[in-house]
């Protein structure tokens, strides 16, 4: 078996890589979004922790083999976090389209109500005349605009993808700014 501090060690590996693997995962993240910045220092982050992590179980893995387990239990849970993090801070700017028969004015407006621009293109569907909405905005705005569009048309067809540049900054967010930003009212 192992004793107080094997477990100790281990328990600390498996943090440190949850640590380690999720900066990974969201510096590769950034980094397909093009924020080579914040690219550059996860990466220092990422590969420091990785370093004392992987010298520490080479050095203890003929003695303590169990700090393996530690080490592989400690990536994969570091993946999921990675995952969720980055889903919670919704970094980057999506492109949402939306095609609708019956509300393309309408829902330009309500969405307009919340400061967001909205381009409104005329075209033709497989059943008639439709609007294409075409809507640039932050990620974390994508989930409460759709929200806007099924109340406006439950039967719109839309489409999200993810904008690598955008020229301009876009617009204000649904949602309003809390903590430090809510004090200086910056977006």
């Amino acid at each position: 078996m192992f004793d107080f501090v094997t477990l100790l060690t281990g328990i600390l590996i498996f943090i440190a890589r949850i640590g380690d693997v999720a900066l990974g995962t969201i510096r590769t993240i950034v980094t397909v979004q093009g924020r080579s910045v914040i690219a550059f220092f996860l990466g220092i982050f990422e590969i420091l922790i990785w370093i004392t992590v992987v010298s520490t179980v080479v050095h203890k893995i003929k003695d303590q083999p169990i700090l393996a387990l530690f080490y592989a239990f400690g990536y994969a849970t570091g993946n999921v976090v990675g995952i969720a993090v980055e889903r919670r801070l919704a970094l980057g700017i999506m492109v949402l389209r939306v095609i609708t028969r019956k509300t393309g004015h309408k829902l330009a407006e309500r969405i307009r109500e919340f400061g967001q621009p909205v381009t409104i293109f005329p075209g033709e569907g497989r059943s008639g005349p439709v609007m294409e909405l075409l809507i640039a905005c932050r990620r974390k705005s994508v989930k409460r605009m759709l929200e806007v569009v099924k109340e406006e048309d439950p039967d719109a067809f839309y489409i999200t993808e993810m904008a690598r540049d955008v020229r301009r900054g876009v617009a204000p967010t649904f949602f309003q700014p809390t903590g430090w930003r809510s004090i200086f009212k910056r977006k």
